[in-house]
C-alpha cells in the first residue's frame, strides 16, 4: 500500500505496559517481560507493516524509569522509602538500572526480529526516541564541564552509549558500579547498531554543577551523577520562561546536542521526534494567539539547520504537539498543541497562528 499524504511513525511501547505483567512477574523488573514485548512488537509489524514504515520501539525509557523508580512519582510508582513514603516498595538505587538493562534488551531484541523478518519486504525502518536535555557547564571550572559531561552520560548516553557501543558510558561504569549490571558478550552485539534511526525529544537545558557527595547509605540514580542541575546561573536563567516549570527555551542546545550526537555516536540518522513549548492559557482568543510559540519554533527550526550546516544527519521534525491534549502528570492544564482543542465546547479545534505560520513556512 502506498501512503499518499501523512508518513506515519509508530511507537510500540510508550509507557504503556499492561498491568496484567506487572502484577504477573514485575514488568520490566523481570527478564520475562523481553519475550512478551517482542511477541506484542511483531503482532504490530504484523498488522500495520504494510502501511507503516518507521517504527520507534519505546518513546523516552529516560523519563519512564525515573518517575517510575526512582522518584515514585509516576506508574508503576516505585522508589525508596526514603525517596518518597508513598511509594509502597522499590529500590531507588537498583531498580533504575535494572529496568533501563532490560529495556535496552527489549529493543535489541524487537530489533533483530524485524531485521530477520520484516524490515526487508516491508521495506520500512526501525529506531528509538530518546529524550535529552542540553547540560552547559555552571562555571569555567574543570569540575563543572566534567559534570556537565556526567549529566548527559546519565541521561542520555545511559541508552544511546549501549545501542552504539556496546556498554555504559565509563562515567557510570565508574560511579555506579556493582549496581550498574552488564552486558554479556552476545547481548552487546546484538545492541551495537541496533537502530536504523534514531528519535531524539529535545526541550530544555540546564546548568551543571559538581556535587561532589560523600553518601554512602541513601543511594539513588538521581544522586548517582554526583551532580547538581539548575535553570539560574547568576540571577539569569538559563532560557526564556515557559508555563511548564521545568523547560526554558534554549535553541542552541538543540544544535548542540545534535552537533554532539554526530560526534559521539557515529552521525546517526537522526529525527527530531518531539520538540515544543507548553502553555497554561485556557481561553480560545488567547490560545490561538501564541506568539511565543512562533518564535520557539523559528528559533529551534533555526538550531536544526545550523546543525545540518554542521553535517548532522537528520531527517525530520516533529512539532510536540498536533493538538492540545492529556500532557501526563500536567493533565489538560498545559497546552502543546499547533491546533487549540476548546474542552468547554464539545472539544472543537481552533488552528493557533503557530499552526498557520509552520504552514507559510513549510509552503
Amino acid at each position: 500500500m502506498k501512503w499518499i499524504g501523512i508518513q506515519p511513525f509508530a511507537t510500540i511501547y510508550h509507557w504503556d505496559l499492561p498491568q496484567a505483567l506487572e502484577d504477573e512477574y514485575g514488568g520490566f523488573l523481570s527478564p520475562r517481560v523481553v519475550d512478551d514485548f517482542k511477541d506484542f512488537a511483531e503482532v504490530c509489524f504484523k498488522e500495520f507493516g504494510d502501511r507503516v514504515k518507521y517504527w520507534s520501539t519505546m518513546n523516552e525509557p529516560y523519563i519512564f524509569i525515573v518517575n517510575g523508580y526512582d522518584s515514585g512519582a509516576m506508574a508503576p510508582g516505585r522508589c525508596s522509602s526514603w525517596m518518597n513514603n508513598d511509594c509502597p516498595v522499590g529500590n531507588s538505587a537498583t531498580e533504575p538500572y535494572i529496568v533501563a538493562h532490560i529495556m535496552l534488551l527489549c529493543h535489541a531484541q524487537t530489533v533483530k526480529l524485524y531485521r530477520q523478518k520484516y524490515k526487508l519486504h516491508q521495506k520500512g525502518e526501525i529506531g528509538i526516541a530518546l529524550v535529552s536535555h542540553w547540560f552547559v557547564p555552571y562555571s569555567k571550572s574543570q569540575a563543572d564541564k566534567k559534570a556537565a559531561q556526567r549529566a548527559l552520560d546519565f541521561m542520555y548516553g545511559w541508552f544511546l552509549e549501549p545501542l552504539t557501543y556496546g556498554d555504559y558510558p565509563k562515567s557510570m561504569r565508574d560511579l555506579v558500579g556493582k549496581r550498574l549490571p552488564k552486558f554479556t558478550l552476545e547481548e552487546a552485539m546484538m545492541l551495537k547498531g541496533s537502530f536504523d534511526f534514531l528519535g531524539l525529544n529535545y526541550y530544555t537545558a540546564n546548568f551543571a554543577a559538581d556535587l561532589r557527595s560523600s553518601n554512602t547509605v541513601n543511594k539513588s540514580f538521581s544522586t548517582d551523577s554526583q551532580t547538581k542541575l539548575t535553570t539560574k546561573r547568576n540571577g539569569k536563567f538559563i532560557g526564556d520562561p515557559t508555563d511548564v516549570s521545568i523547560f526554558y527555551v534554549y535553541p542552541r542546545g538543540l544544535r548542540d546536542v545534535l552537533v554532539y550526537t554526530k560526534q559521539k555516536y557515529k552521525n546517526p540518522t537522526i529525527y527530531i521526534t518531539e520538540c515544543g513549548m507548553g502553555d497554561a492559557i485556557d481561553s480560545v482568543k488567547q490560545g490561538t494567539n501564541d506568539p511565543k510559540r512562533i518564535n520557539f519554533y523559528r528559533r529551534h527550526l533555526l538550531a536544526v539547520k545550523q546543525a545540518i550546516t554542521d553535517k548532522v544527519d537528520v531527517k525530520g521534525f516533529f512539532p510536540w504537539s498536533f493538538l492540545d491534549n492529556f500532557e501526563w502528570g500536567s493533565g489538560y492544564t498545559q497546552k502543546f498543541g499547533l491546533v487549540y482543542v476548546d474542552r468547554s465546547d464539545g472539544l472543537r479545534r481552533y488552528l493557533k497562528n503557530s499552526a498557520l505560520w509552520l504552514k507559510k513556512f513549510l509552503q
